[in-house]
């Protein structure tokens, strides 16, 4: 494997530019130097893709906290990246959870994220989600992070954070799986070939942009829930002689803000990748915490169902009720907060954590949380 190194610092000026002239070497035998607690860096590897062959590919990554403390690898859904918490220059999408005195807490853990395989819209090629976990483990080679204790995935990074389990085992205490399974669930997957229909037609009409826009606001309606629509927006209306819904002001913003910081490519490559999800859990043996939303329409609490009972190792399944649906992570901020924190112990994952049972504990709006020790899984009302 092929590999060049650069570190940056937020102080640094341009973030993203390799240092002139960096030398390749092999990850596994030189990693780069020990990064200080706030580090943004950039790697150039060539990495074998399951289905589009052996291509050369630029990570970019930030780690927070010390090179001594315990590492967590932390990774969200496809729109998300390496910046799990806002500073001066950038926005975090997780930042609820990453900070000081947070669930994830740079000063108790050394926190690693990076951009997804294809998020710059560079690689225009079938990426796979173990393509991903591959390139996390080559990434942690040259970090010189040879085991993680945890890998704490949303979404898609909880897809990927199980094939990293399933393929790196040695390398990760636990995984914390928030809103993703070993599989694609069906339904989910035809709600997401339509939004790739909707960037077809936008290419079309020599309108990507557009049919960009359109597509995020199909994935918006998959996202959330009919109950929270029904509480948040108002009936139709007749504006400038056509029916407007309530909700249209919403998604085009939604749409519009999306399409203006991402690439078609990037959409299209990473909403094929979620699709091509399917792992046998029986091949996963480490410690397994997963959180499912009974109201996710994109992942199905049965299919968590189904992945508690498969696993071989130790597992704990947490079900949150929430009007949020599969966005329920980055919505239901105290619920996934006592999650996590149950789950970290000291200043590294605690074994007991995925032993633990809550009874279905109350939280938050009317939501609710069952813990299953082992795979004999009751499903809770």
């Amino acid at each position: 494997m092929s590999l060049a190194a650069n570190d940056t610092h937020p102080d640094h000026g341009n973030l993203d530019r390799p240092e002139s002239g960096a030398a390749a070497h092999d990850a596994r035998h030189y990693p780069v130097a020990a990064p200080r607690d706030d580090v943004r860096g950039e790697l150039t590897l060539a990495i074998d893709l399951r289905h589009a062959g052996r291509r050369v590919v630029r990570l970019r990554y930030r780690t927070l906290g010390d090179a001594a403390l315990p590492a967590v690898f932390v990774a969200g859904g496809i729109s998300a990246g390496r910046e799990l918490v806002g500073d001066a220059t950038v926005s975090g999408w997780w930042d609820a959870q990453v900070g000081q005195g947070r669930a994830l807490d740079p000063a108790r853990h050394r926190l690693v994220a990076f951009d997804w395989l294809g998020a710059d819209g560079a690689l225009d090629a079938v990426i796979d989600p173990a393509d991903q976990a591959d390139a996390i483990a080559a990434l942690l080679s040259a970090l010189g992070i040879e085991r993680l204790s945890a890998f704490v995935g949303c979404s898609y990074g909880a897809m990927v954070g199980l094939q990293f389990a399933a393929r790196h085992a040695e390398r990760v205490g636990r995984v914390v799986a928030i809103s993703g399974t070993h599989r694609a669930h069906p339904y989910a997957s035809a709600w997401r070939a339509l939004q790739r229909r909707a960037l077809a037609l936008g290419a079309l009409q020599c309108d990507e942009t557009h049919g960009l826009a359109l597509a995020r606001q199909f994935a918006i309606l998959s996202y959330r829930t009919p109950e929270e629509f029904a509480a948040r927006f108002g009936a139709c209306e007749v504006v400038d002689g056509r029916v407007r819904a309530g909700a249209e002001d919403y998604l085009d913003h939604c749409g519009a803000a999306y399409s203006a910081r991402t690439s078609t490519v990037a959409y299209q490559r990473l909403s094929e990748s979620i699709d091509l999800q399917a792992l046998e859990p029986e091949s996963i043996g480490v410690p397994v915490t997963v959180v499912a939303v009974a109201e996710d329409r994109l992942v199905p609490v049965e299919d968590a169902y189904t992945l508690v009972e498969r696993l071989r190792g130790e597992t704990r399944l947490c079900v949150l009720r929430s009007k949020y649906g599969h966005d329920a992570f980055l919505k239901e901020e105290a619920e996934i907060a006592r999650i996590l924190s149950e789950t970290f112990v000291d200043s590294d994952v605690g074994e007991s954590a995925g032993t633990a049972a809550n009874g279905g504990d109350a939280i938050g709006d009317g939501a609710t949380a069952t813990d299953v020790a082992g795979c004999n899984v009751a499903v809770a009302a």
